[in-house]
């Protein structure tokens, strides 16, 4: 028998990580453009409807307020049903509540908007994060697990430059519309993300852990480990009273204070 680890770790690094990588480091160019949208418009939202400091303030903080508290539900939900899952809410989300931002009739919609934007663009991590563990279990050295970080770099230049470009031509509409385009194309390759191996063992539903992982392997040209894939279910999954618990509680609060 063995594990869904021990088969990562005998599947190895190759074709299918690097398109796995590819493909979520692309929703952090997405999540820096909406991100760092609100720094280049709010010039231009702030003389088209007359705000105040306090006002343009509050966008920003509304975005990153959605952020969290979708971070929240939206992590309990992908316990329940599944980072895949999740995962595509979270780009259909964050592109259909972008696009209406560029059609937002007056400021209070705008905010509202944005934080909608916000809570979708927190769906990302949830599959990002578990996809990256799959990379780290391959690659303890590897730089694409550094390299990672330029996405979110190269969205955020991206938006910069589109902006000196589009603001003045067309616009600080027909920017966020163009904006929204590359967590669009995401969805569009999204049949090329599986659903984490781990969380189905986890569920019990080793049938479809096997299925991903066979799929893995043959990706990458590699053979499977001999034998039958046997991992215990976990009755309770998720559960945010684990994260206090004396045995996790001093790491938890240390991840807190540094985030």
């Amino acid at each position: 028998t063995f594990t869904v680890e021990e088969a990562v770790e005998a599947i190895g690094f190759g074709r299918f990580h690097i398109m796995l990588f590819l493909i979520m480091g692309s929703t952090g160019v997405a999540e820096a453009m909406e991100i760092m949208l609100i720094a280049v418009v709010s010039p231009l939202i702030r003389c088209e409807w007359q705000l105040q400091d306090w006002q343009v303030a509050l966008v920003t903080t509304m975005v990153f307020f959605g952020y969290m508290v979708f971070s929240i539900v939206l992590g309990l939900l992908a316990d329940r049903y599944g980072r895949w899952k999740i995962l595509l809410l979270s780009f259909l989300w964050a592109a259909y509540f972008s696009l209406l931002c560029s059609f937002a009739p007056s400021y209070t919609w705008f905010v509202f908007l944005r934080a909608m934007v916000g809570g979708g663009v927190a769906g990302h991590a949830q599959g990002r994060g578990e996809n990256k563990q799959i990379v780290a279990m391959c690659s303890c050295s590897n730089p694409f697990l550094s390299l990672g970080k330029v996405f979110w770099l190269a969205g955020s230049l991206l938006i910069i430059g589109l902006a000196s470009v589009v603001n003045p031509a067309i616009g600080w509409r027909w920017l966020i519309r163009i904006a929204s385009i590359p967590g669009i194309l995401l969805i569009l390759v999204f049949k090329l993300i599986p659903e984490s191996a781990r969380y189905n063992v986890s569920t019990g539903n080793t049938g479809a852990a096997l299925a991903t992982l066979q799929r893995i392997a043959r990706i990458n040209g590699v053979a499977m480990p001999e034998g039958q894939l046997r991992e215990p279910a976990k009755e309770r999954r998720g559960r945010f009273k684990d994260l206090i618990h004396p045995k996790y509680l001093r790491t938890t609060l240390q991840i807190w204070i540094i985030w």
